[in-house]
């Protein structure tokens, strides 16, 4: 139930936040890093944002998938492959949240989002045509989507960049295909962390609902432009985008990589 005039303006603001972040995600991943302190400064606490996230970003990778398989974009064989892996890794994941430490994983995520924002800003041969695969796609399903999956469901940040790099330097996809295939790969992994979020009552659904409805619209106009521009648009704002991941991890104060660094200046 909304209570006032204030709630109404905090939810338009949310709706809007929700658009602009899943168009960025749509092409180049990172929404939310938009999304999630959004919902924090409404008011939600860092569970409940997170758990609501999970809503919004399932209708907006849902909703670019369905974009980019529209056009011809997506491997369905091999998707049918990715999709089952991809969930029961990620379900894997969350269900591992309160037994594996993140933090670990808060102080390398930051070096790999800038390690691969250098592989993306250098790499010689950046366009939308397909090169050289270098290893198996068996060996891509049964390895490498598996632990990006568990990661996204465990800890979640640059989970998109880590598709990307595999779709792009491992199976030599061309940039727009392997957004297209990224997208698809989140939008699984969204879905099996969301089944288990749902049933934990932790979801503020008006919120969630009012902002998917917005990942919905800006994950078709993100997918729109991204098909248009190409590596044009996606490859800048992957650089981009990786970089403020890796520079909002390190920005918190409890982030162990940062705490270090601290300690030695000390």
């Amino acid at each position: 139930m909304i209570s006032s005039a204030i709630d109404l303006e905090i939810l338009a603001l949310l709706f809007c936040v929700a658009v602009v972040a899943a168009c960025f995600d749509a092409i180049a991943g990172g929404g939310g890093l938009m999304t999630v302190p959004s919902l924090m400064l409404a008011g939600l606490d860092p569970a409940a944002a997170i758990a609501t996230n999970k809503l919004l970003g399932a209708a907006g990778t849902c909703s670019s998938t369905y974009a980019f398989a529209r056009r011809g974009l997506i491997d369905w064989r091999q998707a049918l492959f990715i999709a089952p892996v991809a969930a029961l890794a990620a379900i894997a994941g969350a269900l591992c949240v309160s037994r594996i430490s993140p933090d670990v994983l808060a102080a390398i995520i930051p070096l790999l989002l800038i390690g691969i924002a250098i592989y993306f800003a250098t790499a010689p041969r950046m366009t939308n045509e397909d090169a050289v695969q270098r290893i198996p796609k068996t060996v891509f399903i049964g390895l490498f989507v598996p632990v990006v999956a568990f990661y996204d469901g465990l800890f979640g940040p640059g989970a998109g960049s880590f598709y990307m790099i595999g779709f792009v330097a491992l199976l030599g996809y061309g940039v727009l295909r392997a957004t297209a295939h990224t997208k698809l790969a989140n939008a699984v992994s969204n879905l099996g962390g969301l089944a288990l979020f749902a049933s934990s009552g932790l979801i503020v659904w008006q919120v969630g609902l009012l902002m998917a409805l917005g990942s919905l619209i800006g994950a078709q106009l993100g997918s729109l432009l991204a098909v248009r521009f190409g590596a044009r648009i996606i490859r800048p704002l992957l650089v981009v985008i990786a970089c403020l991941m890796a520079l909002r991890l390190l920005a918190d104060p409890q982030n162990p990589l940062r705490q270090a660094v601290s300690g030695l200046w000390m």
